[in-house]
């Protein structure tokens, strides 16, 4: 690696760009620019405001002292952790992992020890809140060449299951793997939806489909909760979209997940994402990052799964039905370096996170902004119901 000129941090920017996402633009003064996503999708404003306050440390500082960067950004503050500060982490680091791949001339993953893999598999959301057309959807996705995907185990559920609602969970899951058939994989997503006292009861009856992995079926913020779901059904369990950190992951991990899900977009970055990763192969847990984000949080997340050796899977927004008035190759200048081959993305080259930004695209999105909320749903009652 030849390192080029780097020099220092002059300038950091922020883009509200629809539909629903937050870009960050890091320049230094020998015109290198690194971009990152920092996002908390329905607090986009209040990322960026942390970002603005974040750059007012980095604007002077040299790029390239990453880690260094990244311990004064999350610790220098004294109050540490949470989604906006972490999220406003994650996309500056982004950034600077970019600006450095593209001083060595490198992709990010050769500075992360090198590729330990040729091609990522992926897979595709296929919605599943409203089953009525659930075999339609994975009948298009196979046909783009998928072979896994990852749908919601249910819509809005009472605070205790009904007959009728588990059996609805049960017939979805059962649906969707007659669709894909005994060589491709399923995904469930609970979304922290249903209890624990659920989980335990719906989980058994849908593991003779042989789900790759159930996702949040407690909530992040009840870990405590989660060993007794780990061990009633043979069903992979996976979380991790809602936690921020290594120390986040630990009890999840102590209480036997199979499956880690840091957003790169959340989870501190590259940094902290490598180090989680890390941290899940002490418990045999595989790596499958969040990311129903924008092209800078997967050309991150795929930078990492090219250099980690645990690794699963690797989501992804394209299509996605978040994604209404822009969509996720919108912004970017060559969109074959998303392009799927038989449900697997090649190995980038091109320096740092590997993908062009159309900067003048994100510009005039910038100026209609967005300000999307997620949904507030309600019981029968009128009570709160988890989205």
């Amino acid at each position: 690696m030849t390192l080029l000129p780097a020099g220092r941090i002059v300038k950091v920017e922020t883009f509200l760009v629809p539909p629903r996402w937050l870009f960050c633009r890091v320049e230094t003064d020998q015109g290198v620019v690194g971009w990152g996503e920092p996002i908390v999708e329905g607090r986009a404003e209040a990322v960026r405001a942390t970002v603005d306050v974040l750059a007012e440390y980095l604007v002077g500082q040299d790029p390239l002292r990453i880690e260094d960067h990244w311990q004064v950004m999350a610790n220098g503050g004294f109050y540490r952790g949470g989604p906006v500060l972490s999220s406003a982490l994650a996309g500056l680091d982004q950034a600077l992992w970019d600006i450095a791949g593209k001083a060595y001339g490198v992709p990010v993953h050769a500075m992360l020890g090198g590729p330990v893999r040729d091609r990522v598999r992926m897979y595709a959301w296929v919605g599943g809140d409203d089953p009525t057309q659930l075999a339609e959807s994975i009948g298009a996705r196979i046909e783009q060449g998928f072979s896994a995907v990852k749908l919601n185990a249910t819509g809005r559920m009472p605070a205790v299951a009904t007959v009728a609602d588990v059996n609805g969970v049960v017939d979805r899951v059962a649906l969707a793997r007659e669709a894909l058939g005994p060589t491709r994989d399923l995904a469930v997503d609970f979304h922290g939806r249903v209890g624990a006292a659920d989980a335990r009861r719906i989980l058994p009856l849908i593991a003779t489909c042989h789900p790759m992995f159930a996702e949040e079926p407690v909530l992040p913020d009840r870990p405590h909760l989660l060993r007794d779901v780990v061990t009633a059904s043979s069903v992979p369990i996976a979380t991790g979209e809602r936690l921020y950190s290594r120390w986040d992951f630990r009890p999840a991990l102590e209480a036997g997940v199979a499956v880690v899900q840091p957003d790169l977009s959340h989870a501190g970055g590259i940094s902290e994402t490598r180090r989680i990763a890390a941290l899940a192969e002490v418990w045999d847990a595989k790596l499958a990052p969040h990311c129903p984000l924008g092209p800078i949080a997967l050309a991150a997340s795929l930078q990492v799964a090219f250099a980690t050796p645990n690794f699963l899977i690797q989501e992804h927004s394209i299509g996605i039905h978040y994604n209404e008035g822009a969509d996720l190759l919108d912004y970017v200048v060559d969109p074959s370096v998303f392009a799927f081959t038989d449900g697997y993305v090649s190995r980038p080259a091109a320096p740092g996170l590997g993908v062009r930004i159309d900067e003048a695209a994100v510009r005039r999105a910038d100026q209609a902004g967005h300000a999307w909320r997620n949904p507030v749903w309600r019981h029968d009652d009128g009570g709160f119901a988890e989205w």
